[in-house]
């Protein structure tokens, strides 16, 4: 009996420092990213400077003003990635969008810091992603099923999908 009573309370112990699964954290890291985006050698990283009709069309898609002056990002040849922050109800999310061709190779999170939305993160939601491209007005060619209780999280992830689209647009028409 005592050892039994033993092990259910380092259960319980065990428990209650471990935390919910699934919650905010970092899930990769920038190199492990490139390194599954350019899997026959990561390129140098370049800036893209965001300035007038191409900073404008980023924020229409965001809905927001952006921050910064510039975005780095990759390429070789017809593949870019791109690592933006977006956020979802107050905090940003960390999202790495590989593009080939003019249309999503991957979706990946990098990190979430907020409490709720971190099912963004799984495959059964970013793999929804692969091969779309954007369509009229510069929204994506097709529907993005959302997740219940992630609305944000599921928006955010989709504006920054549709600036990846057009940035990669931008830097491929620029040759």
């Amino acid at each position: 009996m005592r050892q039994h009573l033993a092990v259910f309370l380092i259960f319980v112990a065990g428990l209650a420092f471990a935390g919910p699964a699934g919650e905010a954290g970092r899930y990769l890291e920038t190199d492990e990213y490139l390194n599954a985006a350019f899997p026959s050698g990561v390129p140098a990283a370049q800036v893209l400077w965001l300035k007038g009709d191409l900073r404008a069309d980023v924020e229409r898609l965001l809905g927001h003003r952006f921050n910064g002056l510039r975005v780095r990002y990759w390429r070789d040849g017809t593949r870019s990635a791109w690592i933006l922050d977006e956020i979802g109800k107050e905090l940003p999310i960390t999202i790495g969008i590989a593009v080939s061709g003019g249309a999503i190779a991957s979706v990946d999170i990098l990190e979430f810091r907020e409490s709720r939305g971190w099912e963004v993160r799984y495959p059964f939601f970013t793999d929804q992603f692969v091969n779309a491209r954007l369509g009229p007005n510069d929204t994506l060619d097709r529907r993005i099923d959302g997740i219940t209780g992630a609305t944000m999280s599921v928006d955010a992830v989709t504006r920054v999908a549709q600036v990846a689209l057009l940035l990669h647009e931008h830097v491929a028409n620029a040759d």
